[in-house]
Order: structure tokens, then sequence, then C-alpha cells
């Protein structure tokens, strides 16, 4: 009877162990699983941090980008230099945000609202930028108008310029003295015409200045100049010069005459003193600088 109560509660003792053991088993499986569970959730949620950290590093990249494209395409020193300090802060702030642990949430959360506020500074600098922006193209609309005026004004003077011209050379040929009719008479001792070059004396010069008008009126002086076949001129000196197109040049003989606008006959006389041989010669007359007129005649031995 003893025997049997005492193996009774060794059974009992052992089937108590059992389920301890097992209840302890449990507990055991349990709290391993909740503490994978939360080593799960805890990695889950690191790497959630690491990703926000690396999209705020981005965006923060993004926004630096974006200030060095508009510092390009401003072309007012004191909005660039603007621009500058601005991505500088930027750049300031995303090094800070590159040595802070994804899990410092207050951080992290400071440094978004930073990025917030350079979001919004920038919104303003964008706008000031379409401003002078579009400053600039009505500028430049204004300035391609202008130099089209301009283009337009110099022309048109340039076109009045040469119609003035124009006239002022077709008022200078207007007003300029004409010598026509003219003749060359080689005459002998007595005044008659000489054929023969052995005989001749003296050459009569003879032509009339033609009727104008519009031509400046009073005493003017009539250059002749006799040419020689070899092109030399028949001078008495060679100092007698006359001003003709910006040189001084020779001159056979010269006549003070009055001009009053009506036409004038004119005769002027040369002593031959010099060889002459026989060719074509030429005589060629000037007056207020002009060439106004021009004759040639042949002499034959």
């Amino acid at each position: 009877m003893d025997t049997e109560k005492k193996e009774n509660k060794e059974v009992n003792k052992l089937s108590l162990l059992i389920v301890a053991v097992i209840v302890l088993a449990l507990i055991i499986a349990v709290a391993g699983y909740y503490i994978y569970h939360q080593k799960q959730e805890m990695g889950a949620l690191i790497e959630t941090f690491d990703l926000e950290k690396e999209a705020l590093e981005d965006e923060y990249n993004e926004l630096s980008l974006q200030y060095e494209g508009y510092k390009f395409s401003v072309g007012n020193d004191s909005l660039v230099a603007l621009l500058s300090t601005e991505q500088a802060k930027v750049q300031r702030l995303l090094e800070e945000l590159r040595t802070v642990k994804a899990t410092n949430a207050k951080e992290i959360t400071r440094l978004k609202k930073e990025l917030a506020t350079l979001r919004k500074i920038m919104r303003n600098y964008v706008a000031q930028i379409d401003s002078l922006n579009r400053e600039n193209e009505q500028l430049k609309v204004e300035k391609t108008e202008a130099v089209k005026k301009y283009q337009q004004a110099t022309t048109q003077a340039a076109s009045l310029k040469k119609e003035k011209e124009k006239l002022t050379e077709r008022v200078t040929l207007a007003s300029r003295l004409d010598a026509t009719g003219i003749q060359v008479t080689p005459v002998n001792s007595r005044g008659k015409l000489a054929k023969r070059i052995k005989r001749m004396q003296q050459f009569v010069v003879s032509f009339r200045i033609a009727k104008n008008i519009t031509a400046p009126v009073g005493e003017k002086t009539v250059y002749v100049r006799i040419m020689k076949p070899d092109d030399d001129i028949l001078v008495k000196s060679r100092a007698d010069v006359f001003p003709f197109e910006g040189k001084d040049i020779n001159y056979s003989m010269k006549k003070v005459i009055e001009y009053e606008g009506e036409e004038l006959p004119v005769t002027m006389y040369w002593d031959i003193e010099e060889f002459l041989s026989p060719g074509d010669y030429r005589v060629d007359i000037f007056a207020d600088g002009n060439l106004i007129g021009r004759k040639k005649f042949t002499l034959e031995d």
C-alpha cells in the first residue's frame, strides 16, 4: 500500500515536471517569436528611415542642381550672387544630412523643414528670374525695333544724301561754263590763213562762252593749253601754272573776261616763237576750275 502511494506520488511529480517543461518551452517559443518579429519590424523600420534619408539627399541634390542651372541662365550679377549663396546653404545642409543617422528623427525632421524653406526661397527666385526674362525679352524686342528704325533712318539718310549729292552734281554741271564753236586758225605775218608751218606766225584761238543763267557771273579767268603732238605744252614760262584737280598745271595763255550769263565771244592769240613739227595738236580751255572745251587740229609741213 505504501509502495503504491509512493509510486503514485512519483508519477505525479513526473507529470508536473513534464507540464512545467512544456509550459517553459511554449514560453521560450513565444518569446523567441516575439523577439524575431520585433527584429523584423525594426529592420524594416531602419530600412524605411534609410530610404527616407536617401530620398531627402536626392531632393537636396536636385535643389542644388536647380540653383546651378539658374545661375547660368541669369545675366544679372546681383541675382547670381544671391543664387550662389543659397546654393552654398543647400550644400552645407546636405553635408549635415549625410552625417546624421537615419534613425535620428529629430534631425531628419529639422532638415526636412530646412528643405521646405529653401524650396520656398527658390520659388521666389524663380519668380524674379521669370520676371527678368520677360523684361529681357521685351528689351530685346524694343532693341530690335530700335535697330530696325535706326537702320531705316540710316538708309533714308543715305538715300537723301545720295539724292542731295546727285542734285548738287546736277546743279554743278548745270552751272558749269561751256566753250563752243572752238576754232584754231594759224595765220601769217599779215594775219592771213597760213597752211604751211614755216609761214605760221600766230595761232588765233576763238570760241564762245555759252549762255548759262545758272552759272555764277562776274570776272573770270580763262586758261588755254596748246598741246603738241608729243603731249608737251606750248608755254612762254614754266612758271605759268593754274590749279586744276588738286595740282598746278601749265597753261599757254590766259585771259580775264567779264561774264554776265549771256553768250560771250572770246579770242586769244599765241605768238609762234618755237619750232613746230607737223602732226595733231590739241587746245584745252579751262574756267572756274573746269575743262570747258577741247578742240583738235592738224598742222602740215
